[in-house]
């Protein structure tokens, strides 16, 4: 598992681990039952407080995204299919809205937004 933190980025360091956890989770780079380093191996690896790593480490276990388990580790909980399709939709609906006030900022048309959107979905 990489995960690389940006110090020019607006986002808190624990927000990208989140997210950068959660995203491999989408991918289907890690799976349920994959180990997690610990908090503190984790800490040292990226070279920041232990403080950060746990309390990423909590908001995705509030998430559902992970398991502890005591004296064992820390692990990638079993997710519910639909549940994840949910959170991605969720996502995408986000991301739209952002082009959607963009688009309408500079009077871009709905039939030049979807000419873009399709646009970059076939290239893809």
């Amino acid at each position: 598992m990489d995960i690389v933190i940006s110090n020019t980025s607006d986002e808190p360091i624990y927000e990208q681990i989140v997210n950068q956890i959660k995203n491999s989770v989408f991918n289907g780079e890690l799976k349920e039952g994959d180990a997690l380093p610990s908090i503190r191996s984790l800490a040292r690896e990226l070279h920041i407080s232990v403080i950060t790593t746990k309390r990423a480490y909590e908001e995705l276990e509030k998430e559902g995204f992970i398991i502890k388990v005591t004296g064992k580790g820390t692990f990638i909980a079993p997710q519910n299919q639909e549940l994840l399709r949910e959170r991605k939709l969720k996502i995408i609906e986000e991301k739209l809205q952002e082009a959607v006030d963009a688009a309408q900022i500079i009077n871009l048309s709905l039939s030049e937004l979807q000419d873009m959107l399709k646009i970059l979905y076939e290239e893809e």
